[in-house]
């Protein structure tokens, strides 16, 4: 089992500080796109960039709960989720509800990790597919998701 899927798109940058710059690189590389870019899905059996942006803001809400268990209870169980189950639900989500959603989530749980301790990120979690991993595998595997969604929003064609 791989603790961190996101790892090979992290690989030796700072998380923090691709945590901290995700919100306005997304907003950079959607704000130009039209309606129908918004709504085209990226290829066959892909989500458009509105659905990319609206996973983006569930991840981050269900990454807020994870790290606010990890540092309050004990030996804590992560609940995974079915993304593909999620993301029936995102036609009624607009790309900017989504992106307002993701921001304000995420400077949230910036502030909290700010506030962590070097104890703090190796407080242990488990995940029920991954096995044992720590408050500081959480917070790379969100930059390292960050940077993977960001990449497809990146490739769009101008």
């Amino acid at each position: 089992m791989v603790l961190n899927p996101y790892a090979a798109f992290l690989g030796e940058q700072d998380a923090r500080a691709v945590l901290a710059a995700t919100p306005g690189l997304i907003h950079q590389s959607v704000c130009a796109l039209t309606p129908e870019q918004i709504e085209a899905p990226l290829s066959a059996g892909k989500w458009s960039p509105r659905e990319i942006v609206s996973h983006l803001a569930d991840c981050e809400l269900a990454f807020s709960f994870r790290l606010r268990q990890t540092l309050a209870e004990p030996h804590p169980v992560i609940q995974p989720f079915d993304q593909d189950d999620w993301a029936k639900r995102y036609s009624v989500y607009t790309l900017p509800e989504a992106l307002e959603l993701f921001r304000a989530a995420r400077q949230w749980n910036l502030k909290l990790i700010g506030g962590a301790s070097a104890a703090d990120f190796e407080r242990m979690v488990t995940h029920p597919e991954r096995g044992a991993m720590t408050f500081g595998t959480i917070v790379e595997t969100m930059a390292g998701h960050d940077l993977n969604h960001l990449g497809q929003l990146q490739s769009l064609p101008r």
